[in-house]
């Protein structure tokens, strides 16, 4: 069973930056497809990128430009680079990874942006 650990939440001000990483615990980790989702309290999870095992990414019309998804899988972890953040990227960041059917959660990271 894949296990999945975030990182790089935290506070910062209007038009900062952050990075979350997203560690994945196996070594097959280039066949997935990874993504980055944000929830809100009381809101539905929101997919923000993601990047297939074929590098290929998509972006949320919010965040294109600003946020860039990557990933190495040499060090099988996957990358959120969020720039120019606003106050309405504060959520809780979900890191997925999916293979088929098949598909794996984090524990989630806290991003809070102050204006």
């Amino acid at each position: 069973q894949v296990q999945l650990v975030e990182s790089g939440g935290g506070l910062v001000q209007a038009g900062g930056s952050l990075r979350l990483s997203c560690a994945a615990s196996t070594i097959i980790f280039s066949i997935y497809d990874m993504g980055w989702y944000r929830q809100a309290p009381g809101k539905q999870r929101e997919l923000v990128a993601v990047i297939t095992s074929g590098g290929s990414t998509n972006y949320v019309d919010s965040v294109k430009g600003r946020f860039t998804i990557s990933r190495d899988n040499a060090k099988n972890t996957a990358y959120l680079q969020m720039n120019s953040l606003k106050p309405e990227d504060t959520d809780v960041y979900y890191c997925n990874a999916a293979f088929r059917s098949a598909e794996v959660w984090g524990q989630g990271t806290l991003v809070t942006v102050s204006s």
